[in-house]
């Protein structure tokens, strides 16, 4: 610590590397989700722009072709522009936010965090668990990934655990529950 920091009775800065207390939950390691949820996302994200990218650009097409002459020039041409910012926008951010994504098991609860700009920290008590689903889709199932969603019996809702591999999550999924039975029981 150094003197300005004890004259003001200021905590003392973090090295760098280290984790501020907080929401990155000091001593808490995180496990992170698998890097394949990367190229799932990637190709959800472009399917989806490319069909926002074909329903806005309709106006362009007619103008280009006559039938909507009248068409404002800036908006025919700015709607499939701003598509097309959502798309580069999200092919820089998608990596980034995956590998901000983790779950962690602690003694008594389950932690969960994601996000980039906006990040959240998800804590899930054993005993609060009703029921562990799992899920999948023709791209998770093809990039051998799975969701975990834990219902609980609070009115916060459900946490849902995108991207964890099969084996895990069968794995996971039992583990909770047999400790959401463990804590239900003591109750």
């Amino acid at each position: 610590m150094d003197s300005r920091e004890a004259a003001d009775g200021a905590a003392p800065r973090p090295r760098e590397g280290t984790h501020v207390a907080g929401i990155d939950q000091d001593g808490v390691v995180f496990t992170p989700v698998s890097s394949k949820l990367t190229p799932v996302k990637l190709i959800s994200s472009a399917i989806g722009h490319v069909i926002l990218l074909a329903v806005l650009s309709v106006p362009l097409v007619l103008k280009l072709t006559g039938v909507w002459e009248g068409m404002w020039a800036w908006a025919a041409w700015g709607l499939p522009a701003v598509v097309l910012l959502s798309w580069a926008a999200d092919l820089v951010l998608i990596p980034r936010s995956v590998r901000a994504m983790g779950w962690a098991e602690r003694e008594d609860d389950l932690l969960w965090r994601e996000g980039l700009l906006f990040r959240t920290v998800n804590a899930v008590p054993y005993g609060r668990l009703q029921y562990v689903d799992t899920s999948d889709g023709p791209l998770l199932r093809r990039y051998g990934l799975q969701t975990l969603t834990l219902k609980t019996a609070s009115s916060g809702g459900d946490v849902t655990l995108e991207g964890i591999p099969a084996a895990t999550c069968d794995e996971l999924r039992e583990v909770l529950m047999a400790r959401g039975q463990a804590r239900l029981a003591g109750l």
